[in-house]
This record gives C-alpha cells, sequence and structure tokens, in this order.
C-alpha cells in the first residue's frame, strides 16, 4: 500500500524529535478574507514556512475562475523559496481542516512530487496536543524543487459535460450552493448538470479529521458504481482538493477540474443547473 497522505500532529512532532523533520508549509487562508500570513505571524508550527495561497498556489483571476492553476514558474520559485527540494519529506497545514493545505499537496503532487503529507487537523490538532507554537520568521535556505512528470489528473474544461454524463462529477460545495439557493461568493448560482452533490464537509468528524478509510469507502461507494470515472469541482478548485484526498484514503483515484464552478460560469453559453 501507498504510504497515507496524511501525517498526525503527533507524528509530525516525533519527527522533529528525530531530527527528521520534514519541510513544513503553513498554507492558512480564509475563504472571506484570503490568505491569512496576520495568522501565520501570530503563531504558526516551528520553522514552518508561509506560502500565500492567492498568489503562490493560483494564479490571477481570469476566464479559468477564481483561482486557475499556478503557472510552473510561479510555483516552482516559491516551493524553492519555502526550502523544498526534489528529495524533501513535505507536510503541509491550515488551521483545520486542511481544505486549503489540500490545495498544496494536490499542486505539489500536480508538480510531480511524491513526497507530501497532510497535517490531520491542521493548526488545531498540534494546538490541542500541547505541542510548541513559534512567533519569529523561519528563515531556510533556498530548495532546489523542480517540475517533474504530474502524479495527478485534470479534467479539461472541453470534457466536462461529456463527463458527467458517463462518469461521476462531484460538486464538492455546501449543498445549497449546490442547489442555487444561495451563492455568497461568486456572480451565479447553481451547478454544473448532471454534477452530483458531496459536501467536503461530509469528509471530516467534528475535530475537523479526516473520517477513516473504511467510512470514506463506504460513503463514496454509494455514490461512485464500480467502472465509473470520478472527478470532482468546487467554488474554485481549492477545496476540491480536500475531496480529492478523501477519495484517494477511500481508494479512489479522481481528477480535478481546476476551474470548478466560478470559471464554468464565465462562459455565459456554458449550461447551468
Amino acid at each position: 500500500m501507498s504510504p497515507s497522505p496524511l501525517i498526525s500532529a503527533a507524528e509530525l512532532h516525533d519527527l522533529f524529535e528525530m531530527g527528521r523533520g520534514p519541510v513544513v508549509l503553513d498554507i492558512r487562508f480564509v475563504l472571506q478574507t484570503g490568505s491569512d500570513r496576520a495568522g501565520y505571524e501570530a503563531g504558526h508550527i516551528p520553522n514552518a514556512q508561509f506560502v500565500d495561497l492567492d498568489t503562490e498556489l493560483a494564479a490571477p483571476p481570469d476566464h479559468r475562475g477564481r483561482h486557475p492553476l499556478p503557472d510552473t514558474e510561479t510555483f516552482v520559485a516559491a516551493m524553492r523559496g519555502a526550502g523544498v527540494s526534489d528529495d524533501s519529506s513535505v507536510v503541509v497545514y491550515d488551521a483545520g481542516p486542511a481544505t486549503a493545505a489540500a490545495r498544496a499537496w494536490w499542486l505539489l503532487r500536480y508538480f510531480g512530487h511524491r513526497d507530501v503529507r497532510v497535517l490531520d487537523g491542521g493548526l488545531a490538532q498540534w494546538v490541542a496536543a500541547g505541542f510548541p507554537i513559534g512567533t519569529e520568521p523561519s528563515i531556510v535556505a533556498a530548495g532546489s524543487f523542480t517540475a517533474r512528470p504530474s502524479l495527478a489528473r485534470v479534467l479539461d474544461v472541453d470534457d466536462v459535460l461529456e463527463f458527467a454524463q458517463n462518469n461521476i462529477l462531484l460538486d464538492a460545495r455546501a449543498p445549497e450552493r449546490f442547489r442555487g439557493e444561495v451563492e455568497p461568493v461568486d456572480p451565479v448560482a447553481g451547478h454544473i448538470p448532471g454534477a452530483v452533490n458531496r459536501p467536503t464537509t461530509e469528509n471530516v468528524d467534528a475535530d475537523g479529521r479526516f473520517l477513516a478509510p473504511e467510512v470514506l469507502d463506504g460513503t463514496f461507494g454509494g455514490l461512485v458504481p464500480e467502472g465509473k470515472d470520478v472527478a470532482v469541482y468546487c467554488g474554485s478548485g481549492v477545496t476540491a482538493a480536500h475531496q480529492i484526498l478523501a477519495l484517494e484514503l477511500a481508494g479512489i483515484d479522481a481528477a480535478l477540474y481546476p476551474d470548478s464552478w466560478s470559471g464554468w460560469i464565465t462562459d455565459p453559453t456554458r449550461p447551468r443547473a
């Protein structure tokens, strides 16, 4: 079996105690206000490096939505600046429950980096365990990260509707957004025709930690018939990565439609449900 894409706070702390600490990236982000550097500066896991989701894990908003995939040069520069090299073991976290950290996990895999894990439950679980918090800026030597063949799959916009007809396209947003009853972020409400709603909030327990693989397998198993491929979207391609991580825990390989709903609606000729 492949190593779990998750690491617990206790496991991460043990690695530090043994002098085998990985490169740790802080990906804190708030949907309403964006990347949370202030939160990082107020307290973070010692030696963690802040990575800005809006500017380093995404390109500027355009016809592809609010968080298009970053270009290779931007992402490589961000990883090198954070001390990541090709042989680095990387752990990514956010405040919890990993909806932002999963974006960094997915992108590292997208750019060919296999050794990356998500801190299960995020900083909240690190703090709950009583482990130390740092407030001083962390200085690291530049890494030598390079982009390599992708380990992640992407669904192209031109294939979305056909895919939804023949396979399983999961919408990871809240049910009321999927139904078009409310839309707090994007200018148009609704969902992509043929999509099935499965909110990311159902991936975790009350403490923000991922449910056990067998529980996730049971949940997703009822949505994904045998022999069907799976792709995921959300509002802007961020929280959909959280769904892909949960699907991986359940033993299901899934693609990301990175433009997601915010990109889909930039073309008024595309159908909406």
